[in-house]
């Protein structure tokens, strides 16, 4: 029972606000001591040696170098302009160009945050300016913010990659049509929901400043196209097999900058800030895959993970079963900790487990990523919540964050619940 004991206690620290890292580390050494003494740690200089040699793990900084880059060449403005004009004139048309900028920016950059807040400082006060419901503007943004989480190039992929021992390009390609049907959900959504009731997204009126409107829709797909290009370039080579996720992400980071140049945004200065937030960013990834590490370690010599697979081999119905407690117990989770904790401590105890009982790693690792996909919107810790709340105007209380993501859980739960019980409609086979 130590193993549970030290996940009852690591999880408690976290609630308590202590740094993911640190928790994680200090749980397993106080509990590593006390089960087997300093012998248990001799091989823990491997396991992080391995660690930084792991060339699959090399294109986290790329690709999030490549997202930092794009934001700071304001990538997100002129996507959301240009599509606010494309759609604003239909009913709740600024929200679906939202949730297309969204998936357009999750598949360039794949940084949430950086997303949420570019959204939520573009987007929000044009439908708020323009009598749109405050709980569907939010929620709107929220959701497509999270695009990032399953459309590749996905950290959480890479990572999953990395832990289910599966090659990344395979989980990219898997993740396409997942992601798509989640855009194609949302945007269905809001049609439906403009629809019926026309006072929550009137359609804008867009007063043409200048030129035609031939013109403005030029301008409009001269700013869509690049990063389609470079979309193409980046997914295009690792679905067609030509280059490895890895060198994909160098890529996009040298395509990020070219864009840059051509929307004059690129400087020296620009360079160095993009770098040392890379830098943060990776540093935190890596520090919590150190202290996930040594805390897995420890479970699996104290003998957790075959009392948790002992359990789990025993539920009901087996695979269903296994299923249906571990996108619970992973969506549960989730309310209170980070998809990277996740993924470092219990995604290896359960992957041996779906293995065992025969299903399709690539399937699950796919559901596994969904399902952290909706740990940004929970309350009461989703990451995105926090992001919008932090840029939106006063007059946006926490209350309409919490409730207008609420329809958009609803619809990703739903996604996840129908590429469970019929996997065949994505490709899988379960």
């Amino acid at each position: 029972m130590i193993g549970l004991i030290m996940f009852a206690v690591a999880l408690l620290l976290l609630l308590l606000g202590f740094p993911v890292a640190f928790t994680f580390g200090g749980v397993a050494v106080v509990f590593g001591l006390l089960a087997e003494g300093s012998s248990i740690f001799s091989m823990m200089p491997h396991r992080i040696w391995s660690i930084m040699n792991n060339t699959i793990l090399m294109a986290i900084p790329l690709f999030i170098f490549m997202g930092i880059v794009l934001q700071k060449s304001r990538l997100a403005e002129r996507l959301l302009e240009s599509m606010g004009f494309l759609f604003g004139e239909i009913r709740g048309g600024i929200a679906i160009s939202t949730v297309l900028v969204g998936a357009l920016l999750a598949a360039s950059t794949g940084v949430v945050g950086a997303s949420v807040v570019a959204m939520g400082v573009i987007s929000l006060p044009v439908m708020l300016k323009y009598n749109y419901n405050r709980k569907l503007a939010t929620g709107a943004i929220c959701a497509a913010g999270t695009l990032g989480q399953i459309i590749p190039p996905s950290i959480i992929l890479i990572i999953l990659g990395d832990v289910f021992q599966e090659p990344v390009g395979d989980l990219f390609k898997a993740a396409f049509w997942p992601g798509l049907s989640l855009v194609l959900i949302y945007v269905i959504y809001i049609a439906i929901l403009a629809f019926f009731n026309k006072e929550l997204a009137p359609p804008i009126r867009l007063v043409e400043a200048t030129g035609s409107k031939k013109q403005q829709v030029f301008h409009a797909l001269k700013a869509i196209v690049p990063p389609l290009v470079l979309i193409i370039l980046v997914l295009g080579s690792i679905l067609a097999g030509v280059a490895t996720p890895t060198e994909s992400s160098a890529v996009g980071g040298v395509g990020a900058i070219i864009l840059a140049a051509m929307y004059r945004q690129l400087s020296m200065r620009m360079l160095w800030e993009s770098s040392l937030e890379t830098v943060k960013i990776t540093s935190m990834v890596f520090a919590i895959l150190v202290g996930a590490t040594a805390f897995s370690m420890v479970f699996t010599y104290t003998g957790g993970d075959w009392l948790v697979e002992d359990f789990m081999m025993g539920l009901p119905g087996e695979k269903w079963g296994f299923l249906i407690l571990s996108m619970l117990v992973i969506m549960v989770l989730g309310f209170f900790i980070d998809f990277v904790e996740i993924s470092y401590i219990v995604v290896p105890i359960l992957a041996p487990i779906a293995a065992n009982l025969g299903i399709d790693p690539i399937w699950y690792a796919i559901l596994v990523a969904m399902n952290l996909q909706t740990s940004f919107l929970t309350p009461p810790f989703g990451f995105s919540l926090f992001y919008l709340k932090g840029v939106a105007p006063p007059e946006v209380r926490t209350t309409d964050i919490y409730y207008g993501v609420l329809p958009f859980i609803v619809l990703q739960v739903l996604v996840l619940a129908v590429l469970v019980v019929f996997p065949g409609v994505f490709g899988f086979s379960g």
